[in-house]
C-alpha cells in the first residue's frame, strides 16, 4: 500500500500539491507513482520563471524503466525547482513527499481555487486502490 499523505491535494497523473506560503504550491510525484517507476535515474523540470497550465507536461523522469512525463496540478508561474535532484534524482525514490519534491508554482488566482481542482486524500486513495 503506497503512503498517501492528508495535508496534500492529488491529481489523478499521480501528483501531489501542498500549498506553502502565500500563493505558491509545491508539487512532486506520489509514492504510488514513484513505486510504478521504479528507480529513478534522472528528472528535468522546467525552467524557473516558465508559465505553466495545469494538466500541462512541464518534465520528465527517467527510471531504468521508462520515462515518465512529468503534469503540472496547477496554474501559475514556477518560481523553483528542486535543484538537488539534478545530482541525486533517487531522492524521488527515498522520500518522494519531502526531498524528493519537484518545483514551486506561484498561482496566478486563489490557492484554494486551485488546490479545490485537485482530489482529497481520500479520493486519490480510491484512484490508487
Amino acid at each position: 500500500m503506497s503512503d498517501i499523505r492528508d495535508n496534500r491535494f492529488y491529481s489523478e497523473e499521480h501528483e501531489w500539491a501542498l500549498p506553502t506560503e502565500g500563493q505558491i504550491i509545491r508539487i512532486g510525484i506520489t509514492d504510488y507513482a514513484q513505486c510504478q517507476l521504479g528507480d529513478i535515474v534522472f528528472v528535468e523540470l522546467p525552467e524557473v520563471g516558465s508559465s505553466v497550465t495545469a494538466g500541462d507536461s512541464v518534465g520528465s523522469i527517467e527510471s531504468v524503466k521508462t520515462v515518465s512525463e512529468l503534469y503540472t496540478p496547477v496554474s501559475g508561474t514556477v518560481v523553483r525547482v528542486n535543484d538537488k535532484l539534478i545530482d541525486a534524482p533517487e531522492a524521488v525514490n527515498s522520500d518522494p513527499y519531502e526531498d524528493g519534491w519537484m518545483l514551486e508554482v506561484e498561482v496566478d488566482g486563489s490557492v484554494e481555487e486551485e488546490i479545490g481542482k485537485l482530489l482529497t486524500p481520500d479520493r486519490y486513495r480510491t484512484v490508487t486502490d
